[in-house]
């Protein structure tokens, strides 16, 4: 346990660091980039739990995302709002404010993510393939649908004035930001945890159910009942991401929210490989970057969306090529980089 706490805490001092050295000598707009991949990473690793540890295909995980945005923004954020019996305008003050408000607020969120995750993986996980991922789109689109008939939080037109990041000590507030500490000691957190649960007897129970469910049960395992504990588990991160996207974006839209970013986040852990955590952050970060990076493709030719083009035919070659993504499942080690190494192998047995 103290073992845990002082990893914890030395990821936090280091995230400090980092947002340090990154509000000091990084310009803003590449800052910028690393905090999406961030966030981006957040939900990759989440998505990976789902879909590469317990191998269930789920294509709904921007609602989650979407619950945990939109609980935080609830209770950090001014709400401004028609009430329609009153016939008036109605404003509401914050009910949390400062370092500990939103910290509550972002587990609050997260939780209730994680209890629409239950509430949806209790009924829906006896599925399997395709009815699954059918099931969790149609669950993702329900969600964004309700949130858009929400006008006490915007409506369709989404919600503004979400307050920023909290401050730092040693960097006040306006000067610098305090973005990199919050999203990175997240994915840290997040990192450790999802590695703590593949490490863990309920994670080899997990990957035992994502090769063979029908022995695994027959081993007496409780596959439906682990199922959704790694739904659950999942949608918690998804949700801790959402909240921290709501207050680094300083505004929500249910359209932030669509199929489109479940689809990108499927992609991110197709493209690192299936149940490979490494994977996972490796394909989030290339998806975050790839389409900044092909940018100057397209100024320097003239032609509108041709980095979009080339961003796609990479993704198509790679899924023919590598159909298992980039790690396969495998994990980033010490090992692995020495067999990548040129000429490591040689003068072996």
């Amino acid at each position: 346990m103290l073992k845990s706490l002082g990893i914890c805490a030395l990821v936090c001092f280091v995230c400090y660091c980092v947002n340090w050295f990154l509000t000091e000598q990084i310009e803003d707009a590449v800052v910028h980039l690393i905090n999406l991949c961030g966030i981006a990473i957040l939900l990759a690793v989440s998505l990976n739990v789902i879909n590469g540890l317990a191998g269930q295909f789920s294509l709904g995980h921007a609602g989650f995302m979407s619950v945990g945005a939109y609980m935080s923004a609830y209770f950090t954020t001014n709400l401004s709002y028609f009430d329609e019996k009153a016939g008036q305008y109605v404003s509401e003050t914050a009910m949390l404010s400062g370092t500990h408000g939103f910290l509550f607020s972002a587990l609050a969120g997260a939780g209730a993510a994680a209890l629409v995750g239950l509430l949806v993986g209790a009924p829906t996980l006896r599925l399997k393939g395709d009815y699954l991922a059918i099931v969790t789109l149609g669950v993702g689109e329900i969600i964004q649908i309700a949130i858009t008939d929400m006008r006490k939080v915007g409506g369709a037109t989404g919600l503004s004035g979400i307050p920023g990041l909290p401050s730092l000590p040693l960097i006040p507030e306006g000067i610098g930001t305090t973005a990199p500490f919050w999203i990175f000691s997240a994915v840290g957190l997040a990192i450790l945890a999802c590695i703590r649960l593949q490490n863990s007897t309920y994670g080899r129970v997990l990957v035992a159910i994502r090769e063979n469910e029908l022995a695994a049960e027959l081993m007496g395992i409780r596959a439906v009942r682990l199922k959704v504990m790694a739904f659950v588990f999942g949608a918690f991160i998804a949700g801790l991401a959402g909240a921290i996207y709501a207050r680094y974006q300083l505004s929500v839209r249910p359209a932030d929210f669509s199929y489109v970013r479940s689809i990108e986040v499927v992609v991110m852990i197709v493209l690192g490989g299936l149940g490979s955590l490494s994977g996972a952050v490796v394909g989030a970060v290339t998806m975050t970057l790839l389409p900044e990076v092909l940018r100057p493709v397209e100024e320097g030719l003239g032609v509108t969306g041709i980095r979009m083009i080339v961003y796609s035919l990479v993704l198509i070659l790679l899924m023919l090529f590598r159909p298992q993504g980039l790690f396969g499942q495998r994990e980033l080690s010490l090992r692995l980089l020495r067999r990548l190494w040129p000429g490591s192998r040689k003068g072996g047995t």
